[in-house]
Order: structure tokens, then C-alpha cells, then sequence
């Protein structure tokens, strides 16, 4: 039989506030939904939040105001947890979030340094159909 002493309590550790000054902000902006995601220089989240997630639900979800309030969501996490005040954006996609999610940055006082867009480029195009029959 295992101990009582020795049998897993949590531990009393306080976690300690990582402070990040700059990272990057990533914005997916499709049709149907909004991503936005705060992250450190290196790349690692620190956090997240979409349309669907704020409560939006079906075509709502695609609309600028649902990834205002997502981009607000994510940054009052991000400048609460982590006191972060200046980002690189980059923006993925086409919908009509896009805009409206960087707008969002001005009322948490984070600054944008660079605004790129990385939505994907097709090279070659779709495969083409089955040759017809004679």
C-alpha cells in the first residue's frame, strides 16, 4: 500500500508572471470564422480566442464585429497575463475580419509594428479534369 504522505498533493508553488514585452499576433480570417492568436517572439502561444468562442454562432461567426470582439478577448488575456505592448501581425485569409481584429489593438494600447500578410498563393492550380471521350 502507497503511503498517505507519499501520494500526490498539489503543490503550493505560486506561478511565476512571465513578462513579454513583444510578440506576434496571428489572425486567420476565413469566411465562416475568425481565429486570432497571441504569440512570444519564438512562436509560442500565449493565447487564443475566436468568433465561435465569444458565443457567434453560424454565419455571424464570419462577420468584423464577431473578430473585433475575438481580437479583444485575446488581447485583454494577453496585456492582463503576460503585460505585452507591442506586436508583428500577421494576417491569413480573406475574410472580413481582417481589418477589424487590428483595429481592435487601439483600445489596449498594443502597439503595431509590421502588418504582413501570409494568406496562401495557389502555384499550378487545381488539377485539371479527365480528358473527354471521342
Amino acid at each position: 500500500m502507497a503511503d498517505a504522505n507519499t501520494a500526490s498533493k498539489p503543490s503550493n508553488k505560486k506561478k511565476q508572471r512571465r513578462s513579454v514585452p513583444s510578440g506576434q499576433l496571428h489572425i486567420q480570417a476565413t469566411f465562416n470564422n475568425t481565429i486570432v492568436t497571441f504569440a512570444d517572439s519564438k512562436g509560442n502561444v500565449l493565447a487564443t480566442s475566436s468568433a465561435g468562442a465569444c458565443g457567434f454562432r453560424g454565419s455571424k461567426k464570419g462577420t468584423a464585429y464577431a473578430s473585433q470582439v475575438a481580437a479583444e478577448k485575446a488581447s485583454e488575456a494577453v496585456k492582463s497575463g503576460y503585460g505585452i505592448h507591442t506586436v508583428d501581425v500577421f494576417v491569413k485569409g480573406v475574410g472580413l475580419g481582417r481589418d477589424a481584429a487590428i483595429r481592435a489593438l487601439g483600445n489596449f494600447d498594443i502597439a503595431v509594428n509590421s502588418i504582413k500578410d501570409v494568406t496562401g498563393v495557389p502555384h499550378g492550380g487545381v488539377r485539371p479534369r479527365k480528358a473527354r471521350r471521342a
